[in-house]
């Protein structure tokens, strides 16, 4: 789940920050990728690859940085770049790394969070799919998914609570996951706090404060038009 957030943070940022053919080529790319069926997608390379930890991590990490993950962060980084406060920033000629970290990180930090915590518990279901179906990991590394295809399977019938806790623990550590990450998301959202640090002042206030800048900046550019 840490390198699909990774992954669809860096593809996400750089598509929606840069735009024009850069971004139409990368989101064309993403889109060609979205139309494989994914469970399918899993098990074609994981029958190339072969089952194990590592392989598991590396197909599902990459599949799902890939996917939706950059499409809702581009999104989001579009949307800063229409902002007052970030227009306001360009005019006065702050670098661009500093709007970066200053404007654009904290304002999708929260898409980031809610992202991985989405993608864990995904991730934790395509896992035990992959180990149900023998192409996950192999034994005798214990998982959910190989123990309803095992013995869970085999003895549905004489002792189903072998099903029953081994399914009934995955839903409830999924469930448990995304309750986690939209309470993470409701601490460090900063709509929903007012923010955090300096970044507690109201929306009129970055406005006028943003205003303000412009301001600035344009009779700057006066001046040196008159010089």
């Amino acid at each position: 789940s840490l390198i699909s957030s990774v992954i669809s943070f860096i593809v996400g940022a750089i598509s929606g920050f840069v735009g024009g053919k850069f971004d139409m080529i990368v989101q064309r790319f993403v889109d060609a990728w979205m139309c494989f069926p994914s469970l399918v997608l899993y098990l074609i390379v994981m029958s190339i690859l072969g089952p194990g930890l590592w392989q598991v991590i590396l197909v599902l990490g990459v599949s799902m940085g890939l996917g939706g993950g950059s499409r809702i962060t581009r999104s989001a980084v579009i949307r800063i770049k229409e902002d007052v406060y970030f227009e306001a920033a360009k005019a006065i000629g702050v670098p661009t790394m500093r709007i970066i970290n200053t404007h654009v990180l904290p304002n999708i930090m929260p898409i980031i969070i809610i992202g991985f915590s989405t993608g864990l518990g995904g991730f934790i279901l395509a896992e035990a799919s992959l180990s149900f179906l023998g192409f996950g990991i192999p034994p005798p590394v214990p998982s959910w998914g190989g123990m309803l295809s095992g013995t869970g399977r085999q003895y549905m019938l004489q002792a189903p609570w072998m099903a029953l806790w081994p399914g009934l623990a995955l839903a409830i550590v999924v469930y448990g996951v995304n309750m986690l990450g939209d309470a993470v998301r409701d601490l460090f959202d900063p709509k929903l706090r007012g923010g955090l640090g300096r970044y507690s002042m109201s929306q009129e206030q970055l406005e006028k404060l943003a205003e303000k800048h412009m301001a600035e900046a344009a009779k700057q550019r006066e001046v040196t038009a008159e010089n």
